[in-house]
């Protein structure tokens, strides 16, 4: 179970007991910000693109942000292509909804865009459709392990830094 991979891998930093379970869905930016009780920007969002390679990359984001095509290609050199939920489930281990950077089935490259920066926690989901941990960016980037920060996002308010 997916979940349970993210567990383990939270279980070696001694940080799985910081994972948050719900009675609900928290499988969108909108329902997780609810269930939270925080801004929906603050739900760290990932996203699994197909890699060049025929392999997979994934970025996190902030949950107001979306990803500006151009800045993805001058970034990575490539068109964004999202990949299929099955295929998401094949390179992550983890369903839509619950898409995650940490307990990996298979080892993916993994980019952090700046959208995030202007927080000082934000709340990734944790493998399954009603679960997240609070997490600072400097944890995120640390427990993702392989990553790097990039701009490849829009839409994001850059003010915002509240709830």
């Amino acid at each position: 179970m997916s979940i349970e991979n993210v567990k383990a891998h939270f279980r070696a930093y001694n940080k799985e007991g910081d994972i948050l379970e719900f009675d609900t869905s928290s499988a969108t930016v909108e329902l997780a910000a609810q269930v939270i009780g925080t801004i929906p920007a603050r739900i760290a969002k990932t996203l699994s693109f197909r890699s060049d390679d025929g392999g997979a990359i994934l970025v996190v984001a902030a949950g107001d942000a979306r990803i500006d095509n151009k800045k993805f290609r001058d970034a990575f050199g490539y068109k964004a292509r999202m990949l299929t939920p099955e295929e998401v489930v094949h390179f992550t281990g983890h369903e839509v909804g619950g898409v995650c950077p940490f307990g990996l089935v298979q080892t993916l490259n993994v980019y952090l865009d700046v959208s995030m920066k202007r927080f000082d926690t934000l709340f990734p989901a944790c493998g399954s459709l009603n679960s997240a941990i609070e997490l600072t960016c400097e944890e995120i980037y640390q427990y993702a392990r392989g990553t790097s920060w990039v701009d490849v996002c829009k839409d994001w308010d850059a003010d915002q830094q509240s709830a």
